[in-house]
């Protein structure tokens, strides 16, 4: 029997929300689980839109590596 096992060494996850505050929250919680398979952040790149009828909403990007 072959056994094995592969690793992620990058990750890349996108969010989005319609608040700031939300936004963040969504980032923070999926780091702690991105940390408990070994991954830490990279980098992130955030964005923000405003439609046509004034609400606002963003975006973000956060790449994960491997320890």
């Amino acid at each position: 029997m072959n056994f094995q096992l592969d690793f992620i060494e990058d990750k890349v996850e996108f969010y989005e929300a319609h608040d700031i505050k939300t936004l963040e929250k969504k980032v923070n919680t999926q780091i702690e689980v991105n940390k408990a398979i070994l991954l830490k952040v990279h980098s992130v790149s955030h964005q923000m839109h405003v439609d046509e009828n004034g609400r606002t909403y963003y975006s973000a990007v956060v790449h994960y590596k491997a320890k």
